[in-house]
């Protein structure tokens, strides 16, 4: 069993976190000197190291040709979205184009 105090785990705990901040502000730095240069030997330019992201393709929204009409109007109907009154309730076949 430990025979540390609280108090003096969080002071240790203090001290390595220092420690730790201070290593990885070095090392950081190191990498960022070490990157600069293959930047500069390579020529890179920043689409090289960090090439744009891919944009998402839309979906072409166009027009759907209509596959129902109605005889009386000649209005017409693609079979998508709320059916009009004219074919609601009704065997869509009679009215196929």
């Amino acid at each position: 069993m430990s025979t540390h105090s609280y108090k003096d785990l969080l002071a240790q705990r203090e001290a390595l976190e220092q420690q730790i901040a201070a290593a990885r502000k070095t090392e950081v730095s190191d990498a960022v000197q070490k990157i600069k240069g293959l930047i500069e030997a390579f020529g890179l330019t920043q689409d090289d190291v960090f090439p744009p992201a891919k944009q998402k393709q839309k979906r072409e929204t166009g027009a759907v040709a209509p596959k129902y009409r109605d005889p009386v109007t000649g209005q017409t109907w693609t079979g998508r979205g709320k059916p009009p009154n004219w074919i609601k309730d009704q065997d869509r076949s009679q009215f196929a184009i």
